[in-house]
């Protein structure tokens, strides 16, 4: 039993490291619950629960970046409010195999779109010059892509971090530290409201879930500290890399044991 609980905390550890600094920490969380035997909707709902230390530390870590862009992150918050809700609601509707399957898809379209965000904001921007409409139809999709991001992460954790960092670069934002914490900021608000669902009904492992909360808030916070001295451009590589393991990953645990079943 220590040698699991040892095992989930380190996991919390790694875990909020690579989610304060790219994002994903749950590809490591969420398979360590799963590996010493949690359920997997009690899983998904501890490890949303044991993240969010991580990602109240992180964003704190990151508030001097933020005050830069306080003008904005009322209305972020309000949409991470409704979104976490929403998202929260629905996992607890939902059949395990349909949010199961559904994973690898909505992760392979999170890459996607970080890696080709900026390419499409710079479209996005001469569209706007050639067209008055364009910009105020820009900010409405931009908020329902918000509040699809931000519901994704009250139904399903894993992933958000780098889905809010997709849809921040296709905002338009630039600097990798202010968008870390407002990735950070936005998984914290979903995180909380969503946990609050959860624990309405009776769906997290309080005991395993706390050892990993311990790690994430170890992780995330001296994380933040690391990645203000790494070149910007080593950070956006090492989002990617991440992203693109977890989609594998999950693609991989979705279709491979499906295979299996028929073999």
């Amino acid at each position: 039993m220590m040698i699991e609980l040892l095992l989930l905390f380190f996991a919390g550890i790694f875990g909020g490291i690579l989610n304060s600094i790219a994002g994903g920490g749950s590809f490591i969380t969420f398979p360590a619950l799963i590996f010493v035997g949690v359920p997997p909707i009690v899983a998904n709902a501890t490890n949303t629960f044991s993240s969010c230390a991580g990602y109240i530390s992180g964003a704190y870590a990151f508030r001097k970046e933020l005050a830069d862009h306080k003008n904005k992150l009322a209305l972020i918050l309000v949409i991470s409010l409704i979104g976490g809700i929403t998202g929260a609601w629905l996992l607890l509707q939902t059949p395990e195999e349909v949010f199961r399957e559904a994973i690898p898809w909505l992760l392979l379209f999170a890459t996607l779109l970080f890696i080709f965000g900026g390419r499409i904001n710079n479209q996005l921007k001469r569209l706007a010059v050639n067209n008055k409409h364009a910009t105020s139809l820009g900010g409405v999709l931009l908020f329902l892509l918000l509040l699809a991001v931000t519901t994704y992460g009250g139904f399903f954790n894993a992933g958000l971090g780098i889905i809010t960092l997709s849809y921040l670069a296709l905002a338009g934002y630039t600097n990798i530290n202010a968008m870390n914490g407002i990735k950070l900021l936005v998984s914290s608000i979903v995180s909380l409201v969503a946990i609050t669902l959860f624990i309405y009904s009776d769906v997290i492992a309080w005991y395993e879930g706390t050892f990993v909360l311990l790690g994430t808030l170890i992780g995330g916070y001296f994380s933040a500290q690391v990645s203000r001295n790494i070149a910007q451009k080593h950070v956006r590589l090492f989002v990617i890399v991440a992203s693109v393991a977890t989609t594998l990953y999950f693609f991989g645990q979705t279709y491979i044991n499906q295979i299996f079943k028929y073999v």
